[in-house]
């Protein structure tokens, strides 16, 4: 029972039965029904301070902005070297370089210069030397890569390959890459130990463009030829390898015709050696195809190079 203390105020020459009343009402021995006030009397006076209205909740912020992401226009030149000192002088556009070993005054320093970064790190293969080595499980690594000694190809369904993934990208928006080059991405048509779908080929493919994109890196598409038409509206360029040499660079025009560059390496050793006039020949069909062709080792040390422009 709620008992609310009111005060009496007797008069002089009020009734005796009204202040009889009155003085049975101040004693507080009334029943609940005696306490609540008539219609269109004054409320009792409680001597309580009323309780504060409710604060009114925060004012919403407003949304974070997405981070601007790079788009290389479609002839952008560039210069892919993964292996030992980074020769930051060559005049293009963009540098591709390895996303664990290229120092992070390298990359400030090719910022200074007004070039853009794209790092480049193995998405479909583990490698042996990588210092997240250990992250992977066993389960996750299938059979060994022809010619690559230490790497092994990955389940690319597995939720924890995901993640070293994910940390991955974080590494690159963490050292201000511009955008990322995941290589090895056409696991589904290799022999990797693992029963790889296309449709699990292209689910993995895009889940690495959408966290890509989240952290505001633009993604290239590293070869993986049978899927560019699926695939060339979540990727912002192409990276490829010997289209020339194989007769295939007409699978990659999708990029082209959308407006996203195709950065295309070549190792034959007549296009080393201009064996016949052999580079002639080869950098007229990149101006025809627009294909940024770029003539290098296959170890990408920046031991040779030659550019098609």
């Amino acid at each position: 029972m709620v008992v609310r203390m009111m005060r009496c105020v007797p008069r002089a020459g009020v009734l005796a039965v009204a202040a009889s009343l009155a003085l049975t009402s101040c004693g507080g021995g009334g029943s609940d029904e005696g306490d609540v006030p008539q219609a269109g009397s004054a409320p009792p006076a409680t001597g309580a301070i009323p309780p504060a209205a409710p604060a009114l909740p925060p004012a919403p912020s407003a949304p974070t902005p997405a981070p601007a992401i790079w788009h290389p226009a479609v002839d952008a030149t560039w210069q892919w070297q993964l292996r030992g000192d980074i020769d930051t002088d060559y005049d293009v556009d963009a540098y591709d370089i390895d996303l664990f070993d290229a120092p992070q005054a390298v990359i400030d320093d090719l910022h200074r210069r007004g070039r853009r970064v794209i790092c480049y790190f193995s998405a479909g293969s583990s490698e042996d030397f990588r210092t997240d080595f250990g992250e992977f499980d066993a389960a996750d690594k299938g059979r060994a890569l022809d010619d690559w000694p230490g790497e092994r190809w990955l389940d690319v369904r597995s939720g924890n390959v995901r993640r070293i993934m994910r940390v991955r990208l974080d590494l690159a928006a963490s050292k201000r890459c511009d955008g990322v080059e995941p290589d090895n991405v056409d696991g589904y048509a290799n022999s990797t130990g693992f029963p790889l779908t296309a449709a699990d080929q292209l689910d993995y493919d895009r889940f690495l463009a959408r966290e890509a994109h989240v952290r505001g890196l633009a993604v290239g598409l590293k070869n993986d030829l049978d899927q560019v038409e699926d695939l060339v509206g979540s990727f912002d360029f192409a990276v490829n390898e010997q289209c020339h040499e194989f007769a295939e660079c007409d699978r990659v025009a999708p990029f082209v015709l959308a407006g996203k560059p195709v950065f295309n390496a070549e190792y034959d050793a007549d296009f080393v050696s201009d064996r016949e006039g052999r580079r002639g020949q080869l950098c007229a069909a990149a101006a025809k195809e627009r294909v940024k062709t770029l003539v290098l080792p296959l170890e990408l040390d920046d031991s040779f190079r030659y550019t098609c422009g």
